[in-house]
């Protein structure tokens, strides 16, 4: 296999928080990174964060994911051979008029494009790596599930005409099941020259490349710890999974880099509830202690738990305790307080 600085690595969604650490752990890494976005002006803040890799980013314009044939500038004239795909682009929508139209069909519809793109203008790609969902394994149908043990094993059941009609989380869930079995079985069906690995995190969360600045535009999961803040009570169970950002985008990287992980699919993350997370910020930002509910200190919710021991295994990644991202994510919206504070005096 070539080394890093002989290959260049497309990341799709190079804007979004997941891709940010992606591409910061493969510009450390020596190789070339081409990214994606929907428009031009989506690169000025990742140009602006990577500005001591400049010689070794570069970008390209994909205003609809859904169309293969708009890919083809992504591919151009790359300093390095384009060897892999780093697709972490998808819709996200919670509010939408016609889930088929609006949500379902786009994911389907992105997911394909991807590896129809690749076949096309991609002759050097070796592995496409996916990011997908542990809304991809979960069956919501069953609840908190105690005492299952949720792994790679497992699909979210919902069909595309029951996602249809669904409520917006159950469409939303299944659009990342059906949008990931539309890449398996295009796989299946093309046999292309690449390989296929999916990597399926449940909640992400952790610091943001570049750090934040303010509060007020947060992405889905950092809105979600910073809504405890000042909250009353914890939140009720959702999904009993989650993994720090920058564990996220070793998996990644190593779904890229390692011949084993060719055509799997891996659940990378590890336990997650509230309580916990109240109880750590509690203990080591004391800061917070009184703006943070307090729950029942040390009692876990009776539910499934996820095992992401075969990402541990074949990807040789070690995940961060839930302590230190809950801590290094909560002082990252202390930081942005501040500056808010400051940047209005």
């Amino acid at each position: 296999m070539p080394s890093p600085s002989e290959q260049t690595i497309i990341v799709t969604g190079a804007n979004s928080y997941v891709a940010g650490h992606i591409i910061k752990l493969a510009l450390e890494k020596g190789y070339y990174v081409r990214g994606t976005v929907r428009s031009e002006s989506s690169t000025a803040k990742v140009r602006d964060i990577f500005s001591d890799y400049a010689s070794r980013l570069s970008f390209g314009t994909v205003p609809d994911i859904a169309r293969p044939e708009l890919y083809e500038s992504a591919f151009a004239s790359p300093s390095a051979p384009i060897t892999g795909v780093i697709n972490v682009a998808a819709p996200f929508a919670l509010k939408v008029d016609d889930n088929r139209r609006d949500l379902l069909d786009p994911a389907i519809g992105g997911a394909t494009a991807v590896l129809d793109a690749v076949k096309r203008f991609g002759p050097d790609v070796r592995r496409v790596v996916n990011t997908s969902s542990f809304a991809a394994i979960n069956d919501l149908g069953q609840g908190a599930r105690p005492g299952y043990a949720y792994s790679e094993k497992d699909w979210n059941p919902m069909s595309y005409d029951e996602a249809a009609s669904a409520n917006a989380v159950a469409a939303y869930c299944a659009s990342k099941a059906l949008a990931e079995r539309a890449m398996w079985d295009w796989v299946g069906a093309e046999k292309p020259a690449f390989t296929l690995a999916t990597i399926n995190p449940p909640w992400v969360f952790g610091p943001h490349v570049g750090g934040l600045t303010d509060t007020k535009h947060l992405n889905e999961s950092s809105n979600l710890l910073f809504s405890i803040i000042g909250a009353q009570d914890i939140p009720g169970f959702d999904f009993g999974g989650f993994v720090d950002v920058r564990v996220l985008a070793d998996a990644h990287l190593a779904a890229f880099e390692k011949d084993e992980a060719a055509g799997q699919r891996f659940l990378v993350g590890t336990h997650f509830d509230y309580q916990s997370v109240v109880d750590s910020v509690r203990k080591d930002l004391p800061e917070l202690r009184d703006r943070l509910p307090t729950g029942q200190p040390g009692k876990k919710p009776d539910a499934y738990v996820v095992d992401g021991s075969k990402a541990e295994k074949i990807l040789g990644i070690s995940y961060i305790p839930l302590s230190e991202t809950m801590r290094d994510s909560f002082q990252e919206f202390l930081d942005a307080e501040t500056q808010t504070v400051a940047a209005s005096a």
